[in-house]
């Protein structure tokens, strides 16, 4: 066996233990196995007019941030304008990179420049009515009245999740507690993961 610094242990390759011996005391080192399966591939789509044209992305960095912390690594968040066909554009081209999750903020009330719906509803093969219906009810029971009107969709587009979350940061935190275990068991439904 090599000599390694004081305390450090290399196994030989193939090697799941070996039996060492520190300091005059005889001890088995075995590999420690991480279990920490990635979540998936995730991208977000910030819908929003300042941020689309330069202006300070305070959502963006949130929903990477929550989306990393559930396991998931994120490809990019990119910002679009609200407009439909932007937003759409940016929808289709994540389902086409492959993610596993695609997640836009902003753009769900009730506002005439809110079309993220719209845009999101061009994009589904099939809807999830659960899941924008649990994103809902968890933000009324949070306190939230601005939760109650939200038009947000959530559902599968190919083999992406697709989800809508209304643009204020205690939405996104709200929403994303309320969707980390829903969207772990449609990703491993739709990847053959989950009977």
């Amino acid at each position: 066996m090599r000599t390694e610094p004081r305390g450090l242990v290399l196994l030989p390759p193939g090697s799941t233990s070996i039996e060492v011996e520190l300091d005059g005391v005889g001890a088995t080192v075995s590999t420690m196995e991480i279990d920490a399966p990635v979540a998936g591939r995730a991208l977000v789509v910030v819908v929003d007019d300042r941020t689309a044209h330069g202006g300070v992305d305070a959502l963006g960095p949130l929903v990477t941030e929550l989306l990393t912390e559930a396991g998931f690594l994120v490809d990019a968040s990119v910002s679009v304008q609200a407009d439909e066909v932007e937003i759409r554009n940016a929808l289709n081209t994540a389902v086409i990179g492959g993610v596993d999750l695609v997640i836009s903020v902003g753009g769900t009330g009730m506002s005439p420049r809110d079309v993220t719906p719209e845009a999101t509803s061009q994009v589904l093969d099939r809807e999830l009515q659960g899941i924008s219906e649990a994103l809902r009810a968890s933000g009324r029971v949070a306190g939230s009245l601005d939760a109650g009107l939200s038009r947000g969709l959530a559902g599968i587009s190919g083999s992406t999740l697709v989800v809508n979350l209304p643009g204020t940061r205690a939405a996104v935190r709200d929403g994303m507690a309320t969707l980390g275990p829903l969207a772990s068991k449609v990703i491993g439904e739709l990847s053959g993961l989950v009977e």
